[in-house]
């Protein structure tokens, strides 16, 4: 198994500039290369289909070569695994060891 590190997700109640909706989720996402240490900020809006959990807490996100091998490992779901966009990608968020970690897999292209 490896894991490489993406970006802290960090929920936020005021839109940052730049932000990007996802009209499909219902959310506000900034550009992990907007900022300095990679942080992803994020506003959901009323009716997004992601749970309550991760409205709260930040998350750290890693790229996974095997994901649900780590899905498998950790200690509860949150929500996924799930489509993360039309390439084929997939991800999940987990609880592991008292954090909320996003695991993200790329498709093989």
């Amino acid at each position: 198994m490896s894991a490489e590190y993406m970006h802290i997700g960090i929920p936020v109640t005021n839109r940052k500039p730049n932000m990007t909706y996802n009209e499909g989720a219902k959310f506000w996402v900034s550009n992990v290369d907007d900022y300095d240490y990679k942080i992803e900020y994020l506003k959901f809006e009323e009716g997004t289909p992601f749970p309550e959990e991760i409205h709260r807490h930040p998350h750290v996100a890693y790229r996974v070569d095997d994901l649900e091998k780590y899905v498998a490992d950790a200690d509860s779901v949150i929500c996924g695994p799930m489509a993360a966009n039309d390439k084929g990608d997939r991800l999940a968020f987990v609880w592991k060891d008292g954090a909320i970690l996003e695991l993200y897999q790329e498709a093989q292209r």
